[in-house]
């Protein structure tokens, strides 16, 4: 069976820089995020629609597993230093082709999208207009002192200099502003989705949650949800991931004739239109001091 290699440290920038020529096949096979999850990571006030069946999407659970903070519901505590009855300003950081920028607009919330990529932004922009989107990085966002009330990085921290990108981030958020990370993971206890990732590289690693000083303790809370979805899709949800990106052409259609034998072949898969597949979305959020 082939097997995608491991990212090293050498290879990271040329990953974490690989989505904009595939800016189409990532906005068509990634997923967007369950509203329980946004709910968590959002100040008290601000929940969103509950998932419906039907809309490619099952209701999510909080995970079973011990917290570090109760899970399930939105966030109890407004922002301190926040009025509040005014919406809090949110960046999407790392927003690629605004998949949470759209749930975080869809709430009528102001939502600015920074990524790195240009390609990445035209298909946001066209995905969700008239928010405003900027090109950045983590390590230097193109925005004013005090202009956030939020900054949310999905699917990104681990593309990121930390040591870096937490003072600028910082540096754009209000007093008693919130940072929030968070990760769709497929759930690999699914046998498909087991053999699926031993083809394409497992999601069972770990992912840097540490976020640190100016900002105080980080809490951490998972949702588990099942996104509905067709063959192709798949194919495209494949395709966007960075590692199948940079492989040699050859190589990587050979990865996509292996996921195709697996939908043919795999008794949870043959012969179906629509798959289930599972999800932990993994959040991690932390506050600045008021001062």
């Amino acid at each position: 069976m082939l097997r995608v290699k491991i990212v090293t440290v050498s290879d990271h920038a040329a990953h974490a820089n690989s989505f904009g020529p595939a800016a189409e096949t990532y906005e068509r096979g990634r997923p967007s995020y369950p509203s329980e999850a946004l709910d968590w990571l959002l100040p008290a006030g601000h929940r969103g629609p509950s998932r419906q069946a039907g809309t490619g999407h099952r209701a999510s659970t909080p995970d079973a597993g011990p917290p570090t903070h109760p899970l399930g519901g939105a966030d109890p505590r407004p922002l301190r230093g926040r009025a509040p009855s005014r919406r809090p300003r949110v960046v999407d950081l790392g927003a690629g082709t605004g998949k949470l920028t759209r749930q975080i607009a869809a709430r009528g919330l102001p939502v600015t999208a920074v990524d790195p990529s240009a390609g990445m932004l035209a298909e946001l922009r066209r995905a969700v207009p008239g928010v405003t989107a900027v090109q950045g990085t983590a390590e230097s966002i193109p925005l004013p002192a005090d202009s956030a009330d939020v900054v949310l990085v999905a699917q990104a921290w681990h593309w990121v200099d930390a040591s870096r990108a937490v003072p600028a981030i910082a540096g754009i958020l209000s007093p008693g502003g919130r940072l929030g990370l968070l990760w769709n993971v497929r759930d690999e206890s699914a046998d498909w989705v087991r053999r699926l990732g031993e083809i394409i590289g497992s999601e069972n690693r770990e992912r840097s949650t540490t976020i640190g000083p100016p900002f105080g303790p980080s809490e951490t809370a998972r949702f588990r949800w099942t996104e509905v979805l067709g063959p192709e899709r798949l194919i495209d949800m494949v395709a966007s991931r960075s590692r199948i990106i940079l492989l040699p052409p050859d190589e990587k259609a050979a990865v996509l004739s292996e996921v195709r034998r697996l939908m043919a072949t795999h008794p949870d898969l043959v012969g179906r239109t629509e798959y289930e597949l599972p999800y932990i979305t993994e959040c991690t959020r932390a506050d600045l001091p008021l001062d």
